[in-house]
């Protein structure tokens, strides 16, 4: 049976929600619309919390992140207003500041990226080896020295690569097609987000 005709899954909802704004972004179709990003984004909770404590502060700082972007968006219809609008007031790293919580989010999805291709790189690759490869490569430069120290910590709680895949309701083979997916629609979706402040001549080290 091809697995877009298995049972939906939190994965396979994710893939599918990314493709559709990879489209979106890719063919030039419509700016993003906050609320479609919103939607697919709070989907991708449920992975963070598929690895426990030891990614429990991504998950707390993703989705508040995700929350004030949802609130944004019953004001502003795209990505693009809630920079203009930050520009404009001079709030663009600002705590608190739409701007930041759209550059945090997007460093979630990359850092999910990331562990998805450790996690696919080989088998014998541990769940704690990719996790920490993923979270160095992507938001370790960016967190404070107790943020990191903590991270490295909860990695020896992460489940097994057997107990993840149990958790997000998928074999080996699904898990692996569904996870490519997932990498190549998210790729045209960050590069889009780090356009928006490049365009802006904001730089993305931050």
């Amino acid at each position: 049976m091809a697995y877009e005709e298995m049972q939906a899954t939190p994965l396979s909802s994710i893939v599918e929600a990314f493709e559709y704004l990879a489209d979106t972004v890719e063919n030039g179709k419509d700016e993003l619309h906050l609320i479609a990003f919103c939607d697919a984004c709070a989907l991708v909770s449920v992975l963070f919390n598929s690895l426990g404590l030891a990614f429990k502060f991504a998950e707390l700082e993703y989705c508040a992140k995700v929350r004030g972007l949802v609130e944004a968006s019953k004001i502003y219809p795209t990505l693009h207003n809630i920079l203009d609008v930050d520009v404009r007031n001079g709030r663009v790293r600002c705590p608190g500041s739409l701007s930041r919580n759209l550059r945090r989010v997007r460093q979630g999805l990359d850092l999910i990226r990331a562990l998805f291709e450790q996690f696919l790189s080989t088998y014998d690759c541990s769940l704690r080896e990719a996790a920490s490869s993923a979270y160095a490569q992507t938001c370790a430069p960016y967190h404070t020295w107790a943020v990191r120290a903590a991270a490295a910590a909860g990695m020896y709680a992460l489940p097994s690569r057997d107990q993840l895949l149990i958790s997000l309701k998928e074999t080996d083979e699904s898990a692996e097609f569904r996870m490519q997916r997932y990498i190549k629609a998210v790729v045209p979706v960050i590069q889009y987000i780090d356009k928006l402040y490049i365009s802006r001549n904001i730089t993305l080290d931050w």
